[in-house]
């Protein structure tokens, strides 16, 4: 079952009146459960894709759908309650709201989508058990490794079970073996969840355990392999 589909999905930019092409003419099926990266170097088009997907960013042309939905269709209000209810993201940068502590930035998905507080809560400490970052509960992001903060921005990922998690670089900024762990920890929600998870990664452990790989280059997709 078809999860996220891209028609001929095209995003140009102007580099002083010269049209880039960031991303040309791609179309991808991606099915429910996949644990796909999507590959290649810099300037490769990888991340401009993941945020076409993740309805971040708009194509120049082309359509994108998640579970049948066309996001060309929608207004902007309606893409951030999508992305809010059905889109779990993971950035490189983490993106922890600074001033909240682990346990918060956890539960501020749910509280935005209006689940009451006893509900969230407990979801928020289920999902750091879980996790195995229970002693972080307390702690803000600066008080935290870049290990510990990924671990947190997963949890805050996919506390509401959504359908589809798309990670950006998420093992860029750690050390190898933090980011083996990691990548295990995702693969096991993908098992044990059913939750769809696509990266952007030029990282060889993501590559490693990726069933799937969609190579990029200069925008296009190059080839694929498949596990």
């Amino acid at each position: 079952m078809e999860i996220i589909r891209t028609e001929l999905v095209d995003k140009v930019y102007s580099d002083n009146g010269v049209p880039v092409h960031a991303v040309d003419g791609v179309s991808l099926a991606i099915q429910k459960g996949e644990f796909l990266a999507i590959a290649g170097p810099s300037g490769s088009g990888k991340t401009t894709l993941l945020n076409m997907i993740g309805a971040l960013d708009t194509p120049t042309s082309g359509t994108v759908y998640l579970e049948t939905e066309d996001l060309a269709a929608k207004q902007r209000s309606a893409l951030a309650s999508l992305r809010l209810k059905k889109i779990g993201f993971i950035f490189q940068a983490y993106n922890l709201i600074p001033v909240l502590t682990a346990f918060e930035n956890i539960e501020f998905k749910m509280m935005l989508l209006g689940v009451p507080e006893k509900v969230r809560r407990e979801q928020a400490r289920n999902m750091m058990r879980e996790l195995g970052i229970e002693e972080l509960a307390e702690k803000r992001p600066n008080e935290m490794s870049g290990g510990q903060q990924q671990r947190v921005a997963i949890a805050r990922a996919i506390v509401n079970n959504p359908p589809i998690v798309l990670a950006d670089e998420p093992t860029a900024n750690l050390d190898s073996v933090t980011a083996h762990n990691l990548i295990d920890l995702m693969e096991a929600m993908n098992r044990e969840k059913g939750i769809t998870f696509v990266f952007s990664s030029h990282d060889g452990q993501v590559l490693q355990h990726a069933r799937r790989v969609v190579y990029l280059h200069d925008g296009r997709i190059e080839r694929e392999s498949v596990k």
